[in-house]
């Protein structure tokens, strides 16, 4: 209940202060006043902002004062970053949302209505479907551990109701399947490029481009690839930390070398613990210029990697070799690389007994046959199709 406190003033009139002050058990959560000229005025704000404070809502805004994304996801931010250690990727995205016009939005009042307009604006600015669900993904992220760690009062469910109405309305969508390999004049003019460049640069990109082609190693992997996990005799080396959905941290696995990439790898100077001792986001800013420079369009350097894969299903390896080469766990990942041209594709002799062809029937019931059972490339990997 509210205390009316009355004070004579200066001139001779009368203040009203209306007091309000609330517990929890025999602890104080919150107290706030406000003055008025009318005893009558006070005692009506004093019983309109009791009810208000009933709202939890209210009571939280009212002790910490206005609760917006920005701040939360700033908290997130500074509060698991470095037990997390999550990626680059990831810290861009929180950083932009916490900049973005979204992040002035109460937290503790935030609609579905709300996130389906961000979505809207970010789709009719040219993000695509994809990106537009990571903001989604990344906001329920900062709400539920708001709301589980931090206690505040906010509706992680909101963000599910949204991205239903979103996926409706396919303002939202899986990221579509790339399949941009670099052409062979492509890579000549980028060859030449870096020729020249590396003659001034302490980078060397040609070197990093042909083991990344050869390799099939993301740049982050191949900037943590270290001079002692190599194996000369088995020519292998050692990814550690490899990217994983849920356990990427202490993940080390061990990959094989095509002879291209060892040979590269071998004639780095051996200045630092590891082969490549760059950063890389430093290899990405080189690639992405040079693309600029050269005119060459919608190629990235993670394309390499596609790029790597389809080569050595070209070269003749089986579905069991190359991912001892990429290290891609399930076929439905390693599919996703595989982006062959017809005119790579080997010619297979007809199948014969001695000089005899074999006769068309046998060779319809050996097709039968090999369609019934499984493939003994995909036995003998363990790769499934369902990811790991």
């Amino acid at each position: 209940m509210a205390r009316i406190i009355v004070r004579k003033r200066a001139d001779g009139s009368c203040g009203y202060t209306a007091q309000i002050r609330m517990h929890h058990g025999k602890s104080l959560v919150h107290q706030e006043a406000k003055t008025f000229s009318r005893r009558a005025a006070a005692e009506k704000w004093a019983r309109a902002r009791e009810v208000e404070l009933e709202d939890p809502t209210a009571l939280v805004r009212a002790q910490d004062g206005d609760v917006t994304l920005a701040s939360l996801i700033r908290w997130y931010i500074d509060s698991f970053q470095s037990l997390s250690k999550w990626q680059r990727t990831k810290q861009c995205q929180l950083e932009f949302l916490e900049k973005h016009p979204i992040g002035q939005s109460d937290a503790l009042k935030l609609t579905p209505s709300a996130l389906i307009d961000h979505a809207r604006s970010r789709r009719a600015n040219g993000a695509g479907p994809a990106t537009v669900g990571n903001d989604l993904t990344w906001l329920s992220v900062v709400l539920r551990a708001a709301k589980s760690v931090k206690g505040v009062l906010v509706k992680p469910e909101v963000v599910e109701e949204a991205r239903t109405a979103c996926r409706e309305f396919r303002l939202i969508g899986k990221s579509r399947r790339r399949d941009r390999r670099p052409t062979l004049e492509e890579l000549k003019k980028l060859d030449d490029h870096f020729r020249r460049r590396d003659r001034r640069a302490r980078i060397p990109m040609l070197d990093i481009l042909w083991f990344a082609i050869h390799s099939a190693r993301r740049e982050s992997e191949i900037c943590r690839l270290e001079w002692n996990d190599n194996d000369a005799k088995a020519r292998t080396g050692l990814v550690r930390d490899a990217k994983h959905p849920t356990a990427k941290e202490g993940n080390h696995r061990r990959f094989k070398y095509t002879p291209e990439a060892w040979a590269i790898a071998e004639r780095q100077p051996k200045t630092s613990e590891y082969i490549f001792p760059y950063e890389p986001k430093s290899i990405c800013d080189a690639f992405t210029r040079a693309c600029h420079v050269l005119g060459i369009e919608n190629l990235r350097f993670h394309d390499m990697r596609h790029e790597a894969t389809s080569r050595l299903f070209e070269r003749g390896y089986q579905i069991h070799e190359v991912a001892q080469f990429t290290l891609h766990e399930s076929w439905n990942e390693l599919k996703r690389y595989t982006n062959l041209r017809p005119e790579k594709v080997r010619e297979l002799p007809e199948a014969v007994e001695g000089n005899t062809e074999v006769p068309r029937q046998k060779r319809r019931s050996t097709a039968r046959e090999a369609v019934n059972q499984p493939s003994a490339a995909v036995d003998q990997s363990g790769l499934q199709d369902r990811p790991h």
